[in-house]
């Protein structure tokens, strides 16, 4: 192999190239996590074949410039990508690469750049796909917790800080409370100017939309326990080029390294191998058209096809407490904990289904029905679903929420959805579902004074009423014991 660092574009790369004469087909990977980082990444790609190009975005690292998240990934992957393509050693093809922003990077490239700067094929792994996506729930509920590990950690900076918000957490674990919350980076002792700027985005979808118009095949890697979980399986269902595959486990954002308490070892996946056999398949024209993929079942250690989904199935749990309670801004429902309060008043409504009769299958969205009223006339509505096994253990299923604005002491009829799950409930798992006010610190609290919950100075306290007879939970059931596939298979097919 021959390596060398490269100014790709006006920006640092790294260049990996195959032992011969060449030429060969290319991967880009443009990163702003540090492109020396993905060394062992690019020397697989280069070991199979492949000349692997590693580069660090504009203002991150070794490149120059000013780091805007977002802002010129489509003309400096164009730059990137025409460089690859003068080489003596390209042969003209190339598969843009990725995980979570390097992902948003070829996505950008793909369907953004003119068209003699494409690549030929796409592999968007968590993918990130905006800053409105990344930063708020489809209702628009802000994603708080996440998105300040994102900023403190690499916002506004050159380098990166991967624990920057947990030692500031251990010095103030009431960090992310005060308020306003566009106040972060003053509590952190940085500046960080683009903190405010991320909530103002609204372009939600748009990269979902530009999908429509793709012409290259698409590999799309996700998880289940994957905070962009439904933003992978969007992207997958709107592609529209000659073949697009998915492949969706019982992960978390760190894919197979990090994967869920229902994973099994069939969800043991060598990814990078499996990406190097479907990039040469995808390059060569031998994938079948059409969409097709894989996703774990979590909890039965086994493959069910991309796109399979159970029929609703709607139950209506028994409520326990709380059908009356006080969502409290100042004592929020919190995000990070299972527990329950025993005593004192209700602060979420809990409700509860009978133990299955049998193992059940859930695969596909679950959503929560229900009438409830608001005494403010801005309300979040957080619902969690939690599995109570026999042996008494409690492991969060799914979680949604939903901002609403009604006239005070107003009923409304509406919907909470909860994500999509895939996986295998046992025989005596009684479902727990809780209905509240916050979802804190994962979400940013809803202050209901009809102030914007990132500026929000003041605070007030919400009575909650649930009509318990007009809740309903809808599971996704497969009606029968689902036959296995091997992903690598669907996804090579």
């Amino acid at each position: 192999m021959v390596d060398f660092r490269a100014v790709v574009g006006g920006l640092a790369a790294d260049v990996v190239l195959p032992a011969g004469d060449g030429p060969f087909p290319a991967v880009l990977i443009r990163t702003p996590y540090d492109r020396t980082r993905h060394r062992a990444e690019a020397v697989g790609w280069a070991r199979r074949g492949f000349a692997a190009v590693v580069q660090d975005v504009r203002g991150r690292f070794a490149s120059p410039g000013e780091w805007q998240p977002y802002a010129h990934e489509d003309t400096d992957g164009a730059a990137a990508a025409r460089w690859i393509r003068r080489q003596p050693w390209s042969d003209g093809r190339l598969v843009a690469a990725g995980a979570s922003y390097a992902a948003h990077c070829a996505l950008v490239l793909a369907l953004d750049a003119p068209e003699d700067a494409r690549p030929d094929a796409v592999l968007a792994a968590v993918p990130a796909l905006g800053p409105v996506e990344t930063a708020r729930e489809p209702s628009g509920v802000e994603r708080l917790l996440s998105r300040a590990g994102w900023w403190a950690a690499h916002g506004d900076r050159p380098d990166s800080d991967e624990q920057a918000l947990e030692r500031a957490l251990a010095q103030d674990p009431g960090l992310l409370a005060h308020l306003p919350l566009t106040g972060l980076p003053e509590r952190l002792g940085r500046p960080l100017p683009s903190w405010a700027g991320l909530w103002h985005h609204r372009d939600r979808g748009r990269l979902i939309a530009r999908a429509a118009h793709a012409a290259v095949p698409l590999l799309a890697v996700g998880g289940h326990h994957d905070h962009f979980a439904e933003e992978t399986v969007a992207l997958w269902q709107a592609w529209a080029g000659p073949s697009a595959r998915m492949l969706l486990g019982p992960w978390h954002h760190g894919l197979g390294s990090t994967p869920g308490p229902d994973a099994g070892p069939a969800h043991r996946i060598n990814l990078g191998e499996l990406y190097v056999r479907w990039a040469r398949r995808a390059l060569t024209g031998e994938l079948a058209p059409g969409r097709h993929g894989a996703q774990g079942l979590g909890g039965a250690d086994l493959w069910l096809p991309a796109g399979t989904d159970g029929e609703p199935s709607a139950r209506r749990p028994r409520p326990l407490r709380g059908t009356v309670f006080t969502a409290d801004p100042e004592r929020p429902v919190r995000s990070d904990s299972l527990t329950v309060p025993a005593d004192g008043p209700p602060d979420r409504c809990l409700l509860v289904t009978p133990p299955l009769p049998r193992p059940l299958d859930a695969v596909g969205p679950v959503r929560v029905h229900l009438r409830a009223t608001a005494h403010t006339p801005s309300a979040d509505w957080a619902a969690r679903l939690v599995a109570l096994p026999p042996e008494g253990t409690a492991e969060q299923v799914a979680v949604g929420i939903v901002r609403r604005a009604e006239p005070a002491g107003r009923q409304a009829a509406f919907t909470i959805g909860l994500g999509r799950i895939a996986r295998r409930l046992p025989a005596g798992t009684r479902l727990r579902l809780e209905i509240s006010g916050h979802h804190f610190p994962a979400h940013a609290r809803n202050p209901h004074t009809g102030q914007d919950p990132m500026t929000a100075t003041r605070l007030h306290a919400s009575r909650r009423e649930i009509d318990p007879d007009r809740v309903e939970l809808i599971l996704p059931v497969l009606p029968s014991r689902p036959t296995p596939v091997d992903p690598a298979e669907e996804i090579l097919r």
